[in-house]
């Protein structure tokens, strides 16, 4: 079989690779704007920590393009909402797939027997949840709204403590 050139390889994993958005490559794009903060600002831009009063530049360069871009019409104005929403699949279990024949032959009674037997497949799901949204008004952050998290990661499987029990 024949190799493809290891240039090819290397330019196909280069573009893999450039098409990957970081804060450090959104810095770049946006580096006029980037350059003239205060240094704390910087920071937390590179945290990926945004705060009411930043311009459309800032939370691109923080947190990237967003999934979806919404118009709202209040007394207040026209409003423009950034919505990044977090993509993923969920283990659903397993299904039976199809079943696998096995032929075998016996020597001493010179027979051949068949049997079965199920094959199971992983059924995964696919995921969307919405992480954060962010609204503009006359062109600066005027409302950021975060889907609550657990503070411990394993509260989700927890039952609640029964009450009149001690720990």
């Amino acid at each position: 079989m024949k190799r493809p050139p290891f240039f090819l390889v290397a330019a196909v994993a280069a573009l893999v690779l450039a098409s990957c958005s970081t804060v450090e490559s959104r810095i770049g794009e946006k580096s006029a704007a980037f350059a003239a903060l205060d240094e704390p600002t910087q920071q937390k831009l590179r945290q990926s920590i945004i705060e009411i009063g930043y311009s459309p530049d800032l939370v691109y360069i923080a947190l990237g393009a967003p999934s979806e871009k919404l118009r709202k019409t209040t007394g207040l104005g026209a409003e423009e909402i950034w919505v990044y929403r977090s993509y993923y699949e969920e283990w659903a279990g397993q299904v039976l797939s199809h079943y696998q024949r096995w032929v075998s032959y016996d020597s001493n009674t010179k027979r051949y027997y068949v049997s079965y037997e199920p094959v199971y497949a992983d059924v995964y799901r696919a995921r969307e949840e919405e992480l954060i949204r962010v609204s503009f008004l006359d062109g600066k952050v005027s409302a950021i709204e975060q889907s609550k998290q657990p503070d411990d990661p394993s509260a989700r499987s927890r039952p609640p403590a029964a009450s009149g029990q001690s720990a």
